[in-house]
């Protein structure tokens, strides 16, 4: 397995560096189901903001991306079910992040998660700490 950081993701993505988005691509193309490329959580995470934010992508674009991504057979994500959950929840009007903090916290039983955040309170059900 390779492990990809969020800058060779964007760069594949955004194509925004002509030498950098062909290695990017050249990376990609050597991947393979026997020797996938590797996505972490935090990545993932990073990648939605820095599309979002940094290059204006809508959220709906972005979770298409992701969509795309995990129906890739040369890439493996580490938590490939919370993804799946917090791309669904986000589609929802969650924020994409949050809904991945509440599927890790569900999936281990947590009964609630505490967060300042309204709209996470809102959308995802999680409590103002008192």
């Amino acid at each position: 397995m390779i492990g990809i950081d969020t800058n060779v993701l964007v760069r594949f993505l955004v194509q925004d560096d002509k030498a950098q988005g062909a290695a990017a691509v050249a990376a990609f193309r050597e991947l393979t189901a026997s020797d996938p490329g590797y996505l972490t959580t935090v990545l993932l995470v990073e990648t939605y903001w820095v599309l979002t934010r940094a290059y204006k992508k809508t959220v709906v674009d972005v979770l298409a991306t992701l969509t795309e991504l995990l129906s890739i057979e040369e890439l493996r994500f580490q938590d490939d079910a919370h993804v799946r959950v917090a791309v669904e929840r986000a589609r929802s009007g969650a924020d994409f992040a949050d809904a991945l903090v509440a599927a890790a916290c569900w999936e281990r039983g947590c009964a609630t998660v505490l967060s300042f955040d309204r709209r996470a309170q809102e959308a995802l059900r999680f409590r103002a700490p008192a």
